[in-house]
Order: structure tokens, then sequence, then C-alpha cells
């Protein structure tokens, strides 16, 4: 699908009950470079683990990873249909797949996240912390201890328990890719709770970088604007979906196949002196 010819708000009413969401709902369905992207050998004989691959950004990223040569452990909730068609896209490439379904506010979960990506595989090159969770609220008053605390163990809190999980079996050249946020910059206030997550992957991933540049381990951000992905309908207002996208500049929301080659740079020895950084994809909303 060319840039032209993307979807552009209003988008059709929507809402989803299920969170994060799922794939077959959304209207339009989203692209995650299913029938464009084209790999080139960047990552072969590498494994990634990516967290929240079974759709939007984590499919993308799972779908580029597998045609530039990877094999992908694809960590999920509960979205089983989501991620076997993941799944089925990696091994279409040619490259191994692992589902790994599970709650990662758990924290064995976390360190068995790992321990089952290195038995299956045997080794471990890439980790991508993309899962992520968010709900719309109008006042602070309205939101409770237990859903604060459930955006902090997802977002932040499960990042640090399967980074420090994953060090171990990460050597030099290795790379960590957090999935933060325009929001991280520019807060969205209904959205504080996640908003304020987004701004501690940042500061995080910068203080990784540093901690592990002499072990030659980078670490780096990808920082999304509007990306149509299931989260939105499952966790915004439904005149919020309907506009989602229209506030930046090109007018739209992203796909998750145009935040695909940020990630497989980031990944890939070609990135080798890139560390500590953000590659902001925000559809032309500048992150200063």
């Amino acid at each position: 699908m060319s840039a032209k010819n993307h979807p552009k708000p209003p988008f059709p009413e929507q809402q989803q009950e299920h969170r994060p969401g799922l794939t077959k709902p959304l209207d339009p369905q989203p692209d995650h470079g299913e029938e464009s992207y084209k790999g080139s050998g960047k990552l072969a004989g590498k494994t990634a683990l990516i967290t929240g691959g079974d759709s939007g950004i984590g499919r993308a990223v799972a779908i580029a990873f597998a045609r530039e040569g990877a094999d992908v452990a694809i960590s999920y909730l509960d979205e089983h249909d989501d991620a076997k068609e993941t799944a089925r896209w990696v091994q279409e490439a040619g490259q191994k797949a692992l589902l790994l379904p599970g709650d990662i506010t758990d924290r064995a979960h976390c360190r068995e996240l790992v321990a089952k990506t290195v038995e299956a595989f045997g080794h471990l090159e890439v980790l991508v912390n993309n899962a992520a969770y968010q709900m719309t609220y109008d006042g602070l008053e309205d939101i409770s201890d237990d859903e604060w605390d459930k955006t902090y163990s997802t977002n932040i809190g499960a990042m640090f328990r399967i980074t420090k999980a994953a060090l171990p079996h990460l050597k030099e050249g290795a790379a960590i890719i957090n999935t933060t946020s325009v929001n991280a910059d520019a807060p969205n206030p209904g959205l504080i709770a996640y908003a304020s997550t987004k701004g501690a992957i940042q500061n995080f991933t910068g203080g990784l970088a540093q901690l592990l540049a002499e072990r030659g381990i980078r670490a780096n951000c990808v920082a999304p604007g509007p990306i149509w992905t299931p989260l939105i309908p499952s966790t915004m207002p439904v005149e919020k979906v309907k506009n989602f996208g229209s506030q930046v500049p090109l007018k739209r929301a992203g796909q998750p196949a145009e935040l695909a080659a940020a990630y497989v740079l980031l990944a890939s020895d070609e990135a080798s002196y890139i560390s500590g950084a953000t590659v902001a994809v925000t559809g032309g909303k500048p992150i200063i």
C-alpha cells in the first residue's frame, strides 16, 4: 500500500471490549507489511523476542524480522488467533516462530519468556519490548490505584524484568529496542498513566544504553505517533477513534508497516554506532 493510499480519518465508529484488542474487527484493516515488506538478509541467523508480537506494531516487526532472516519468539497475552496469524507469516518467510502466551505483569512469566526462547532457538540477539497497556480517563480521580499499578507493571515493570532476564544471553552486537511514544515528549492528559510510563521507558533506555556500552549491547527506542492498531478502539472513546490520527501534520494514523524499518535498522549490525537514541515515527509531529 503506497502512502497516498493509506486510510485517513474519519474512521467508522467502532469499539472493542477485549483489551488490548483484536485485529479482525478493525475497520479499516491495518497494514502490517504482509504484501509490501521485502527483506535483504539484515538479520540472518539472529533470534528475536518480541513482546506484544501478536498484532499491531509487534506483528509488523515480526514479519519484517522474519523476512530479514530472523527466527521470532512472539510474546502475547491471550489473543491466540492473532498470534497464530503472526506466526504463519513468520513461517511463510522461512523462519521459525515460537508462541508464548501469558501475562507480563507476572514476574515469573517474564523470566520464562526468555528461558523458553533460548531453549527453543539456542540463542538470543534481539529483544523488542513492545507490549503496552493504556486506558483513557477524563480525570486523575477516575484512575484507580490498581489501574495505575497495572499500567506501570505492564509497560515499564515488565520491560525491566524481561531485559534483566535476557542480559545473560545477550552477547556483543546484541540489540534491545523499546517502544516508547510521542507521549513521552507531549503527554496526552487523557492517557496520563500510559504517557508517564512512556517517559519512563525513554529514560530507562537512555540509562540502559550507557550501562551496556562496555558489553557491546545497544539499547534504543522507537517513538510512534498515532498508529492504527487494535489497542485504539479497545481503549479510546468512539469519537477519538473516529478521528484518530487527524492531529498530526500528515493528517492520518500511521500503519504498523510504517514502523517496521525503524526496528529492523536498530536490530541490525548497520546500527552499530546507534545506542541511546529515540527514533520518532510520528507523522510529522516533532519530538524535542
